[in-house]
């Protein structure tokens, strides 16, 4: 079978099978990991906060999870890269937008509101932890409460960069 009949194959497949294989692949390399069959997660790195590349991978397996079973209202800490920065959405209150890479490959859109806290100065490439609110959507899901709760209701979030918190 060449690459194009198989990605042809697979452009066939119903989505939630595919997303149901995408799991399944990303939950079968969580329990290799949990049973010692990798490397041991070095340490977090301290200055920054962020999830090191190793916790991201469980991170990352979160979030697939999240989104093949269309949860929403989950805080998480995540990392990963700017795929790309966004106009800022003026709508209400306002917020900066960029799309998130995982080191899996999903994007999520990360909605960060600068009402309430300062803007995180981004470029393209850059990586970043985070900690927010997952809300599920057909694109991935969005990142949003990336900041502190003025009303102390519910756990603050952020951004990390370059060993910067923005909250």
């Amino acid at each position: 079978m060449t690459p194009t009949d198989r990605s042809s194959r697979l452009g066939a497949m119903p989505r939630w099978l595919r997303l149901a294989v995408v799991v399944a692949v990303v939950v079968a390399a969580a329990v290799a990991r949990d049973r010692g069959e990798s490397p041991p997660e070095p340490p977090t790195s301290g200055l920054s906060g962020a999830p090191t590349e190793a916790r991201s991978g469980s991170a990352d397996a979160h979030v697939a999870e999240l989104f093949a079973q269309g949860i929403s209202d989950e805080v998480i800490e995540l990392s990963g890269s700017v795929d790309r920065v966004l106009s800022d959405d003026n709508e209400g209150s306002r917020h900066q937008r960029f799309i998130l890479r995982l080191v899996s490959g999903q994007t999520l859109l990360v909605a960060h509101n600068i009402d309430l806290a300062d803007r995180v100065p981004l470029e393209r490439g850059d990586h970043v932890g985070l900690r927010g609110e997952y809300e599920w959507n057909e694109q991935g899901g969005v990142l949003h409460w990336t900041h502190h709760d003025p009303g102390g209701r519910r756990p603050g979030g952020w951004i990390d960069l370059e060993g910067v918190r923005y909250r």
